[in-house]
């Protein structure tokens, strides 16, 4: 049977937000797999782990059941379940933010001119839980579908749904009058299983694989030559991980310079770079890290 055949579970969202980037994630990990439309498991051909395609609202539970060891899901879904479940990991993406909206021509502009009104939502816990903690005191209505068009049926006065761009609200003519929490898909893990003997080793290899494809996301490996006198200088422009390496060439003046740098500052580096000295400089994309 599935359930006993031994093998770890993660449970990850069929169809949605964060389904493509969570079976990417995976497929970067090095798992061989195949999902099919209308099949809820599919067994990874190189590594044993079972996927459990499934709702997303269903994860945190089947986590904290045991049904499965690890789930991919939002944040705002967990809070929202309040399931008990570790988190072993932000994933970095799905970045959205859980924000209250109410009509631009309204009389709602702030959280204490929520007192007494009608907040439509998908997330009533939460909603209920920061009412509660800002002392507000308003309905809460549960809506399971399009929150946002709501104020304009005289269903509630007000919003509270996950906006990523804004756009959907702004088209609907709300505006945000406050964040409630910010999201993103994280890695669960059922708190037993992390402490299963039988499991462990599995589960060892399993973070591992997951925390070296996450370490390298937005860092490029940064080649250079460079004079010697060059090199305090440029260490402090390209620090490393630990420390970058220095490699000795045949030109007893001239060094290899070897370093890791974020993407998103590698322009700003490299004229830097160019500035104290350093020539043939190359960057090239990492696929994992392992430290």
């Amino acid at each position: 049977m599935l359930a006993t055949n031994g093998r770890l579970k993660i449970a990850v969202q069929k169809d949605g937000r964060i389904s493509d980037d969570s079976f990417a994630l995976l497929k970067a990990m090095g798992l061989d797999f195949e999902i099919r439309s209308r099949s809820l498991f599919s067994p990874c051909r190189n590594f044993p782990l079972d996927i459990l395609s499934v709702r997303d609202d269903d994860i945190p539970e089947y986590v904290q059941d045991g049904v499965s060891d690890f789930g991919i899901v939002g944040e705002n879904i967990k809070a929202e379940r309040g399931s008990r479940v570790d988190v072993v990991d932000q994933l970095g993406f799905g970045k959205c933010q859980l924000a209250l909206c109410a009509p631009k021509s309204g009389p709602i502009k702030d959280l204490p001119s929520l007192q007494g009104a009608r907040i439509a939502t998908s997330y009533p816990r939460t909603v209920n839980r920061f009412l509660k903690a800002n002392g507000i005191e308003a309905s809460v209505v549960e809506i399971s579908g399009s929150v946002e068009i709501t104020p304009a049926l005289d269903v509630s006065d007000a919003t509270c749904d996950i906006i990523s761009t804004g756009s959907t609200a702004r088209v609907n003519g709300l505006e945000v009058i406050h964040t409630v929490m910010t999201s993103e898909a994280i890695l669960i893990a059922n708190p037993s299983a992390l402490l299963s003997a039988a499991k462990k080793r599995d589960i060892s290899q399993f973070v591992l694989r997951l925390r070296s494809v996450l370490q390298a996301r937005d860092k490029m490996y940064v080649m250079m030559n460079a004079p010697v006198g060059a090199v305090e200088k440029i260490k402090s422009l390209v620090p490393g991980m630990k420390s970058p390496t220095v490699v000795p060439l045949a030109n007893p003046d001239m060094v290899a310079v070897h370093s890791v740098v974020s993407e998103s500052v590698i322009w700003e580096v490299m004229e830097n770079l160019k500035a104290a000295g350093a020539s043939d400089i190359i960057v090239v994309p990492i696929v994992k890290i392992i430290t």
